[in-house]
């Protein structure tokens, strides 16, 4: 009975811990749940002779990595720095704290993270029975690993809805054929910056970085994203964005009847995309929203459309959106893309979420590690596949901690919103952003020196072209996808040794 108590003792210390761990990489822009992970496995030896189990350094490492994922959205939306997860939200969270309605988005937010928490818990017995030793998909699947991401990049790209022009010299060749407001001219230039990040990234993860300071693990991971999805943005709000509005005190969680179908949707989308490397929540909204729209406009009803993430949201200038989010903060109506914007923070939310889960879940059903914090897992602690019917009692006890710290995380998200709140009162926009800037560049060069600084600027000049054509920001992860397609592919098809 006594080995019990200590046991659940070291529980509990692992689940406060990590709950405030996540709630520091949740907030510090640039710094993921994969930093604390990696640090945490490479002081893992002194940790145990000090008599700390390293079951409870696991359990930090597993709820730092939830309350991370509802966090994150509060650096994104109320300070403009999103990470690689929570790209998609900047643009309709940023909407909503200019319409004075940032605590609503807040509260969608928590809602979606929490029914993605809850959602994606029967997802992981299915996984069990489809990826097990019963029926070993997994097998099937990683022989078909280059195509099935060949086909979903694909299909990402094909999803793209923004209409460019085609230049002169091409309509004239072709005889107006390729003209002026064009799908197809979005399409390819969707697909060029999809590639262009691609080697981008091949680049980045052949380039050697090392820690000016020694820190763990330096990766051009960080600059090459901090830069694609946070400098970039925060040079736009900085230059578009000087003071906000009031905002509304609406911090209630939304009803999560009218939610549960969509999040769901969005948790098995992220369940398949916790199984994929190289994929994460950004694309598994994108296809579930994708194949919202589809369904809708097969009803005969109007789609949703997937333009929530360019500048030019449908046909209305930055001036125009900013104009009627003015409007709205001043209690002249509402915005008519805010209920777009609530989902589609609620949807990408709760797929961030899940896919957190799910990725705990395979690394226990197939033995891979689709996460950083889930590699140190792999490397630092014994893992027990889940192979008999009953789940491994490890497996049990962690995802008990998922669960605690999922309910944790909810009235921690609502007070931490208020509290950045109060500084954007006190603080001058403008001010909080340079700050954050300033943050994320010292953070690049401490973890990867010079070379960093040097991918960062290059992601950042990458970062600045999506609003600027009119495409969306997610065809960015072509940065982790194509490096990822190209070494697949070459292991597949190099039957004669080549590479």
């Amino acid at each position: 009975m006594e080995g019990f108590w200590l046991e659940f003792g070291w529980l509990m210390a692992a689940l406060l811990i990590g709950v405030a761990l996540g709630s520091l990489t949740g907030l510090i822009p640039g710094f993921h749940v994969n930093n604390v992970a990696l640090i945490l496995l490479a002081v893992s030896p002194a940790i145990l002779a000090t008599g700390i189990p390293l079951s409870a350094v696991a359990g930090i490492i597993v709820s730092t990595g939830v309350v991370h994922t509802f966090l994150n959205y509060i650096p994104s939306a109320l300070i403009g720095a999103p990470d690689g997860d929570t790209a998609l939200s900047l643009l309709p969270g940023h909407r909503m704290l200019l319409s004075g309605n940032a605590p609503k988005g807040v509260a969608y937010s928590a809602r979606g993270s929490q029914l993605g928490l809850f959602l994606s818990l029967p997802l992981i017995i299915v996984a069990r029975i489809a990826f097990g030793p019963e029926l070993g998909l997994y097998d099937m699947l990683r022989g078909s690993l280059p195509i099935i991401l060949l086909v979903i990049s694909s299909l990402l790209l094909a999803t793209e809805t923004t209409r460019l022009d085609f230049p002169k010299w091409v309509r004239k060749v072709t005889g107006g054929r390729l003209g002026k407001d064009s799908r197809f001219a979005g399409f390819i230039a969707a697909t060029a910056f999809f590639l262009l990040a691609g080697l981008y990234g091949w680049g980045v993860f052949n380039l050697p970085a090392s820690s000016p300071v020694g820190m763990p693990d330096a990766s051009l991971l960080l600059p090459s994203l901090a830069g694609l999805f946070g400098i970039a943005n925060l040079l736009d709000i900085y230059a578009t964005t000087s003071e906000l509005p009031p905002q509304k005190e609406e911090w209630a969680l939304p009803p999560a009847g009218p939610m549960i179908v969509p999040c769901f949707l969005s948790s098995c989308a992220g369940a398949a995309m916790g199984v994929l490397p190289g994929m994460t929540a950004a694309q598994a909204t994108v296809l579930v929203m994708g194949g919202r729209n589809v369904a809708s406009k097969l009803q005969g009803k109007e789609g949703v459309g997937l333009d929530w993430e360019t500048r030019r949201l449908s046909q209305l200038s930055d001036e125009e959106l900013l104009a009627l989010a003015r409007a709205e903060a001043a209690g002249e109506g509402e915005s008519p893309h805010q209920k777009q914007d609530l989902e589609v923070i609620a949807l990408l939310s709760a797929t961030n979420t899940a896919v957190t889960v799910m990725v705990l879940g395979f690394l226990y059903i197939i033995g891979r590690s689709r996460s950083g914090a889930t590699l140190a897992l792999k490397q630092m602690y014994p893992i027990d596949k889940w192979i008999e019917l009953d789940p491994t009692a490890d497996f049990i006890r962690l995802l008990a901690i998922t669960i605690a710290a999922g309910l944790m995380a909810v009235p921690i998200m609502r007070h931490v919103g208020k509290g950045i709140l109060k500084l954007h009162e006190t603080i001058p926009l403008q001010s909080m952003v340079l700050g954050v800037i300033i943050f994320v560049i010292a953070l690049v060069w401490l973890s990867t020196g010079w070379v960093g600084i040097g991918v960062l600027i290059i992601g950042t000049i990458m970062g600045l072209m999506p609003p600027r054509i009119g495409i969306r920001r997610s065809h960015g992860m072509g940065i982790i996808l194509v490096p990822i397609m190209i070494y697949t592919f070459a292991q597949k098809f190099d039957a004669f040794g080549f590479l």
